[in-house]
């Protein structure tokens, strides 16, 4: 088990901005307060930055199958992570098409 501690960030969340503690516990936000003492394995002083909550990428072409020359999951997911993107839906447009997920369960391993 791991958790980090968040102190006195600018927490920006559903059209509003606070200054607040937030904890993770497993990678998963567990309380958010302002002022949370519990004891974390690392604690992290935010105070002066913004927390932002990741977004949703709602079209990505990650061009498996038959378009990898161009991108793959590898190189598009990576890129959406360091975006901020923390969901995404695929849009696909390849050759063949991405019809259903038994395709990535058969051949995509």
């Amino acid at each position: 088990m791991s958790s980090i501690l968040i102190k006195s960030a600018t927490v920006v969340n559903e059209n509003k901005q606070f200054v607040a503690d937030i904890y993770i516990k497993d990678g998963f936000i567990e309380q958010i307060g302002s002022q949370i003492d519990k004891p974390a394995d690392k604690i992290i002083n935010a105070e002066g930055l913004h927390l932002l909550p990741g977004c949703i990428d709602d079209q990505v072409h990650f061009r498996e199958p038959g378009l990898t020359h161009k991108a793959n999951i590898y190189t598009e997911s990576r890129a959406a992570v360091a975006g901020g993107i923390t969901s995404f839906m695929e849009m696909p447009n390849t050759v063949p098409n991405t019809l259903h997920r038994n395709y990535w369960n058969r051949n995509m391993r």
